[in-house]
């Protein structure tokens, strides 16, 4: 009774600051206009154009009719909050503390893969020095940030017809930092629109289906069911993360079945390419990415998921021919690479239990957060190159438990099976600017509790994950894999986060 009390009081709060702003703003602007109608007809005055009438006094009745129209416009535009819009959001703090430098975003908080080995000088000098051969990558690190402070709004409940609309507007502050310094600033996360048709008729199998159709920008078809993980990685490069802007239609047609199909353009992910990391590539391709899956969901205690995702770009449009002289002479060219990435989902609920298990066999696969990329198997006689993928399998599995206080362990393992075909040069190889060309694979392991009291969450995570690396100055140009001096490198994090839900 007491939660439910609160809830209620909060909610109450939310609505009446909403509707003082809205109040506030409309008498601020019938005041500037007031004010600038007095200015003019003082100006009529001075010059003489024409005098001003003595304003009318209201009568009682007047002035009690003119409160309470004032009275049910408040209340309309309470009653409207109340059923369109429902702000949300949390302020969130992370405690970092890492034994080895990563490869690392959003102020080092979005971990993705322990860096290679550098050391300050062979055994042979080091011998000879007398000095400590050390890596200078094994160093430790701590922080602690708010920039993943969160501020949403839904906005729901209106109907034209047998037609529902909803939306949603969400964002943080992830931007504006380089590395762990700078000011951080409003990043969109989330903003879409869904029309919905939820009781259309299948004909004489008396059946109904239901259809959503999302246009905005919101979590890739294969990012979403993330595992409940503390660090802010969501297990990736573990698993696809990725928000897009997307067209995509979901249709419950009957039962347990449901199709997917969604038509994307990058933004924030993108793919590799000649230029780094850029969404030229899909620009110039003309091409939108396509993702079709299937879906059976039991009574949302099993839910499977099979998918493909198809992306074409263009990674470059300008090209090089030497002349019959000598001369070089940049010239259009039509270069396409097409990949398939196939995907798997699966979910189990019984009660507070949850096992979640995905895996894809990724081709390229970074403009989704995965380990891969691309590189360049043949240059064409009319200036144009030929590319092959890489192929990366990616699998991840997390159990969790609870709820007031909830456990969760997750892991995840990677293993990059190098290109489908044999590459020129290790210098035409563009991979993801989230991984390295000469990882051969990875595993983690994090396990992490969460205590929830009323809005406030305390939670802390251990986090352990290796990387194996090969020479990268030996690469196998038959398959583009680093195979050559194989070796592995751990970083063990520590995270302590404190959230408060609003």
């Amino acid at each position: 009774m007491r939660t439910h009390k609160t809830t209620h009081l909060t909610t109450n709060i939310r609505i009446n600051l909403l509707v003082l702003l809205l109040l506030l703003s409309s008498s601020l602007a019938a005041q500037t206009i007031q004010n600038s109608e007095q200015i003019k007809e003082e100006q009529k005055v001075e010059q003489g154009e024409q005098k001003v009438e003595p304003r009318e006094q209201l009568t009682e009745d007047q002035n009690e009719k003119k409160v309470e129209q004032k009275k049910a416009r408040r209340e309309a535009v309470k009653q409207h909050i109340r059923t369109h819009l429902r702000p949300y959001g949390f302020v969130r703090n992370y405690f970092t503390f890492d034994t080895r430098e990563s490869l690392a975003g959003t102020g080092d908080l979005f971990s993705y893969l322990p860096l290679d080995n550098k050391w300050n000088q062979t055994e042979t000098e080091a011998q000879a020095s007398g000095i400590q051969r050390e890596d200078l990558k094994a160093q430790s690190s701590f922080r602690f940030l708010s920039l993943t402070t969160r501020l949403g709004l839904d906005i729901v409940g209106y109907q034209v017809g047998s037609t529902q609309f909803s939306g949603k507007v969400e964002a943080d502050f992830y931007t504006g930092l380089s590395g762990v310094t700078g000011v951080a600033l409003l990043r969109l996360r989330h903003a879409y629109m869904t029309l919905t048709w939820d009781s259309l008729s299948m004909g004489k199998s008396g059946n109904i289906a239901r259809v959503d159709l999302l246009m905005g920008q919101t979590w890739h078809p294969m990012a979403l069911d993330l595992p409940p993980t503390l660090c802010l990685n969501s297990g990736a490069p573990f698993g696809p993360f990725s928000r897009t802007p997307q067209v995509k239609l979901d249709a419950r047609l009957a039962g347990w079945f449901s199709l997917t199909a969604a038509a994307m353009w990058q933004m924030q992910y993108t793919s590799a390419g000649p230029e780094g990391p850029s969404a030229n590539y899909i620009k110039y391709s003309k091409t939108p990415e396509i993702f079709v899956g299937l879906n059976f969901n039991h009574q949302d205690a099993l839910l499977v998921k099979a998918g493909v995702d198809i992306l074409s770009i263009s990674p470059r449009h300008i090209g090089t021919l030497v002349s019959p002289s000598g001369t070089e002479v940049q010239v259009r060219v039509r270069e396409r690479l097409t990949t398939f990435t196939p995907f798997l989902y699966f979910q189990y609920k019984a009660g507070d239990f949850m096992l979640q298990a995905k895996s894809v066999f990724a081709e390229s696969g970074e403009h989704v957060n995965l380990n891969g990329g691309y590189a360049v198997s043949r240059q064409n006689a009319d200036g144009s190159h030929s590319y092959t993928p890489t192929r990366n399998s990616t699998t991840l599995v997390c159990l969790s438990y609870g709820k007031r206080i909830k456990g969760v362990l997750f892991a995840g393992y990677v293993r990059n099976f190098g290109t489908k075909e044999p590459i020129i040069s290790a210098d035409d190889f563009y991979f993801s600017k989230n991984s390295f060309s000469n990882l051969n694979r990875a595993y983690r392991v994090a396990p992490n509790i969460v205590w929830t009291i009323g809005r406030f969450q305390l939670g802390a995570e251990y986090e352990l994950t290796s990387a194996q690396y090969g020479d990268k100055t030996q690469l196998n140009l038959a398959n583009g894999l680093a195979e050559a001096d194989l070796h592995w490198v751990t970083n063990h994090r520590v995270q302590v986060m404190t959230k408060f839900n609003f």
